[in-house]
This record gives structure tokens, sequence and C-alpha cells, in this order.
């Protein structure tokens, strides 16, 4: 290959020229690489994570849902799904494997992550990967790295030690990263003073040298790198979406300087080796476009949505709602008949078949209960109608205009939220309600933690609906009548107050991130919170006994019996925590290092076993640039959620 050739391998192929022909952007994939003269493919780019962004496509609840269902099966599945639909559009390709760590839940992009646990984001990124890349699709997983704030993302500088990024911002991209995830899509902040883009500590030292990656790291579309022979000397192997700083520019650079063709030709052999490593496989099928939103992807984001919702109260157990026991059903809420599927910047799925909450109640229940549907942009009528129903199902939150990418042209839309707490009309709108309805129950919408303290006591019931893709109203139904037992539990901490949380600044220049953050730090500064992270009720009850511990060799399994004591079939998330308690060093007084989701029918009791390593237990020591597991008295928590009272407990030793 000529050196022209090489760098030709190094860019995205443009972007404005599609825009222009296409009317906006995710309308197609989006080539880039390729040399036809050896018979080298394009790499052919398309946007997630909730599916494919191109128009049609399957339209699945955001990822945070998704963490919320704690379900790795069913997010391989869905994996599967989209690496379908990829390959379907003509595209190899998938930018949707984000894995950035909810560091705060202001976080306007919170929705495209699963969660604010590293093991448990790791877990899930890995599981989509797996997926994915099942159907010879290049998964990207992204942003590297430390990217937690939106509209400043472009400018912002995050500061951090070595062992917070190590622990806790770097943790779950190498679980992917061990998966075989094909690329890394670096991001577009500053990490201890350098842009990712061309940040050579991240990419070079640990991601290609440390970790091995044998893969191409391209960068964060248009904005995503900032000079030319920082960007080569970084790390970065391909300019997105378009060759601004490489192209032309790169050649130039490297005839002056001849030390840059040997990294040139590193990064040109990983770009060929893994897009010929996917496109030169045997497929498991074939990929037509009958495959694009298919009845069988489509029942699937109706599970996922299911499986994912939470509730977090259920007063006098008023869910599941009897059909024969209801006269009236109010459904009130400017959200109630609204298309809301989140975020509307390149994670959006263009999806036109989106049942919302109020169809969804209504393909359900037909004419057996009628049904009073108000906006509530009258509170007035809405309080009327209130007061005269049976039950009143009150659906409020967030869209894409209050979270999600940060987008200004003509007015702003998402970026970062500025109240933890809903809007002053809806909680005035839901407070009004309960005083003249004892049956109120609140829907939820939104991709992050909702503080409740102004409302939550007042009311009957509470369920987390997320944004809950093209389904989510049919699964609300559901969830609502008793026909699907809610199984999600929380991948977060919700606390009663926002000074309960680490320092965010949406508009910041440098941020110093610290160790601590969401359940972690709670539990530091002993402070209970509204919701803890890892709970959520059942409509059947369950019970976890009989903790033992097994150790052989380097792996730990713990196994305790789970048994469903209601008179339901469930699904359990049994959590495993180990106890940092005893430890010299700073460190958290319990991590998640394990979990399963097991299934009970009523009266049914199943042993579940969870293993871990030796090295899980690793705290990364600076000094020595090494992962230690430090001798000493462990614990070992096992239970339903991160709650000290739904824990079993026992100690192990390790010298």
């Amino acid at each position: 290959m000529t050196l022209k050739e090489k760098i030709s391998l190094m860019s995205g192929h443009g972007i404005f020229k599609y825009l222009l022909r296409d009317g906006g952007f995710g309308k197609r994939v989006y080539p880039g690489g390729g040399l036809k003269r050896l018979g080298i493919p394009e790499f052919k780019f398309t946007d997630g994570p909730r599916g494919v962004i191109i128009p049609g496509s399957t339209c699945f609840p955001v990822s945070m849902a998704r963490g919320a269902s704690w379900d790795l099966e069913l997010e391989e599945k869905i994996g599967e799904a989209i690496g379908k639909e990829v390959r379907a559009h003509g595209g190899n390709l998938f930018g949707g494997v984000c894995v950035n760590l909810l560091r705060h839940p202001a976080w306007g992009r919170a929705q495209e992550t699963y969660g604010e646990d590293p093991y448990h984001i790791g877990q899930f990124g890995a599981a989509l990967v797996r997926g994915v890349q099942k159907h010879n699709v290049m998964a990207t997983v992204k942003h590297f790295a430390a990217n937690s704030i939106e509209n400043s993302r472009f400018k912002v500088n995050v500061k951090m030690d070595e062992r917070t990024l190590r622990e806790v911002y770097l943790a779950q991209f190498k679980k992917c990263i061990d998966e075989g995830c094909a690329t890394v899509m670096s991001a577009y902040n500053k990490l201890l003073g350098e842009y990712c883009g061309q940040n050579r500590y991240l990419l070079r030292t640990i991601l290609k040298e440390e970790w091995n990656f044998q893969g191409f790291v391209h960068s964060d579309w248009i904005f995503g790198l900032h000079d030319t022979i920082a960007g080569i000397k970084g790390g970065l192997d391909v300019e997105m979406p378009r060759a601004k700083y490489y192209g032309k520019k790169l050649l130039k650079a490297a005839k002056e300087n001849e030390e840059l063709i040997e990294l040139i030709d590193d990064s040109a052999k990983r770009i060929i080796q893994t897009v010929l490593k996917f496109t030169r496989r045997k497929d498991p099928m074939k990929y037509d476009k009958s495959l694009i939103a298919c009845k069988e992807h489509v029942e699937l984001a109706r599970e996922a949505a299911e499986k994912s919702m939470v509730l977090l109260k259920n007063k006098n157990k008023i869910l599941p709602l009897n059909v024969d026991k209801i006269r009236t059903l109010a459904i009130i809420g400017r959200l109630a008949d609204l298309k809301n599927t989140g975020d509307r910047g390149s994670s959006h799925v263009r999806q036109k078949n989106i049942i919302t909450p109020l169809q969804g109640i209504k393909n359900l229940i037909g004419d057996k209960i009628e049904v009073k549907y108000d906006d509530a942009s009258n509170i007035e009528k809405a309080i009327e109608i209130a007061s005269s129903s049976d039950i009143v199902i009150t659906i409020v939150g967030y869209t894409y205009e209050d979270e999600g990418e940060y987008i200004k042209i003509i007015k702003e839309i998402g970026g970062d939220r500025d109240n933890l707490s809903l809007k002053e009309e809806d909680i005035n709108l839901i407070n009004s309600i309960a005083k003249v309805n004892q049956n109120c129950i609140v829907v939820l919408i939104g991709g992050s933690a909702i503080i409740m303290e102004e409302w939550k006591d007042n009311v009957a019931a509470i369920l987390m609906a997320w944004y809950s893709g093209m389904q989510g109203g049919n699964a609300l139904a559901k969830i609502l009548f008793g026909i699907v037992n809610p199984s999600g539990k929380l991948p977060f901490s919700i606390p009663k107050d926002s000074s309960h949380l680490p320092f965010f600044k949406k508009d910041i220049d440098e941020i110093t991130y610290d160790y601590f953050h969401g359940y972690t730090l709670l539990e530091k500064e002993n402070i209970e919170p509204a919701f803890a992270f890892g709970f959520g009720l059942s409509y059947t009850s369950f019970k976890i006994e009989n903790l033992r511990v097994h150790i052989s060799g380097e792996v730990i399994t713990s196994t305790v019996d789970v048994s469903n004591t209601g008179n339901k079939f469930g699904e359990e998330v049994v959590q495993l925590y180990i106890g940092l308690e005893n430890s010299k060093i700073k460190r958290p007084k319990k991590l998640l290092k394990g979990f399963r989701k097991v299934k009970l029918n009523p009266g049914e009791t199943k042993s579940v076993s969870i293993q871990i390593n030796k090295m899980d237990l690793a705290w990364y020591n600076p000094k020595l640039k090494s992962w230690e597991v430090e001798p000493m008295i462990y614990k070992i928590y096992v239970g339903s959620s991160s709650r000290k009272e739904d824990l079993l407990t026992t100690s192990i030793s390790i010298t």
C-alpha cells in the first residue's frame, strides 16, 4: 500500500453531503475506510444504543431501562436483534455500546448508559457486545472515557487520581474489551489535561499496551479530534466522520516526519485486520429488510420494557389493578398520550409505531372500564376528573426537551438537568390529585433518578417506567393490571436531597471526579437514600436464606436458597456485594460483584450460586502500577438490594 492509501483508511467519507441529501442525520449508514484496489471493504457506521437509528428500526427501551432489568440474557438478545438490523440496513459498525458511568443523575445522557455501578455497567456492555457481534457487526464501546457531563462535553477537563480512573471509570470499558469489542470511540472531553481523542496515556498506554486491545479507535463525530500530530501520536486510528485533521494534513505531516509512518502503519493494520475479521467471516443467516422491526424484535422490545419497569411503592397492594373491580379509570398527565422514547440526538431511533401509555391501557382493557383521559393542561378539570374516578394513573416526567444530547440550533433542547425533581406543575398535579383521590398511582417517565420527597408519601403507588421504547405503553398496561409481575431493580440510588450527591455543574471548564459516588458515597456518609441501589418491589414475595460460601483455588462461590413465598410467578434479582470495611486503604463499604436473575413459580425454591474470582476483590496500587488483593477479612453480602436489611452476610478470610 502507498502511504496515501494507508491514510485513506483512517477517516470517514464525510457527513455534510449526506446531511444535505437526506435532510438530517442518521438516515443511512455512514461509510469510511476501504480500498477498492486491494478489496478492503469499508466500515459502515450507524449509531445506537436504543436500536439502530436508521428510520424504521426497532426502538427498544433506553439502556438505563435495560440496566434496570438486571437481565444479561435479555440484553444479549437485544444485541442480536440490533446486529441483525444493522446488517439489514447495510451496516457493519454499530456505535451504540455506551458504558459511561452515571456519576450524577443530572447528566443529560444518563439514559444512554446502564447505571451508576462499574461492575453492573460492564456486564451489560459486554452482553450487548456479544449479541451485536454474533452477526458480524463491529461493536463500538464509548465514550472513552470519563464522559459524564453533557453541556460541557466539548471543553471540560476531567481530573481524578489514578485509583479513581482505574477502579471507577475504566473498569467497565476493560470488561467490554475483554469480551472482544471490535472498536472504541473516544470521548469529546479532556482527561487529565488532554483531549480524549488524542490522549496518549488513555489510548496507547492503557488501551493498546496494557489491555492489549487489537481493534481500532475512532473519534467521536465532527469535534472529536483537535490536532493532526497529537491525534496519530496519541493513538487515534480513525477520524470520524471525515478527514479534517487526517487525510491531506496527515499525509503532509508524515512526509515531513518519518517517525509518524510507523504509527500510520499500525493504525492501517488495525483497521484492515478488524474489518476483514468481521466481513470475511461466514454469516450465521441472511439479512434482508424484513428483519427491520419484525414481529420478533417488536415483541422483544415489549419484553424489555416489561422487565425494566421498577415498582418503588405499592401501598396496601393497590397494584395490580383488577379490571372487574374498577368502573372508572382516570389517566392524567401531559405525557400520557405522548410518543416519548427519549433523547432525539444521535441515539434517536426513528420509529413511527410507538404505543403511548394511554394507547397501551386502552389496548388491554378495551371497553371493560370507562377511561377518562385528561392531559392536565387545565389542572382544575384534571382534579375534577380525578375526584370522580375509582383509580387515577398520573403520568409525569421528562421528554427529549428536558434531558438528552445537548442540541442548540434554533432553540436549546436536551442537555443536563438543572433540577432533579419533577417540574413544579407535575408536583402540583400529583399533590392536588392525591388530596381528592387516595388511589393515585404515579408513573414516572425519565432516564435517571428523580427526587420525589415533595410528593412520594402522598400517593398510593410509584412505578418507574423510563423511556420504554416503541412497546412501552403495552408493557405498562400489562404491569399495571398484573399480567406481568414487575421485576426491575434500580440501577442507581435515588437520594432524598441533591446535596447528598457529588458536585455537579453543567457549564464548567474543569472538574475533579472523586472516588465515591452513588451508593458508595451515600454509605460512606451514612446517608439513607429515598430508594436504594438494586431496590424494586414485586407483586409476589421472596425469601432469600441459607447463605454459604465455598472457596476453591481462585474461585469464591456464594450460594443462597431463593423461594417464592407469594401466589404469583415472579423474578428476583439476587445481588452479591463484597464488604470492604476492614480495608487499610480508602475503599467503599461494599461493592457489587455479582448478580443473577431467577424465575420462580409460587412455592418454588431454587439454589442460586454466584461465582467471583479473588482478583475481583483487587484494588489498583498506583505506586506499583498493579492490581492487588489485600489480605484481610472480607464480608460477603447476598440479597435483594443494597439495603442492609435486604442482605444476608458472612465473612471470608483472604491471605
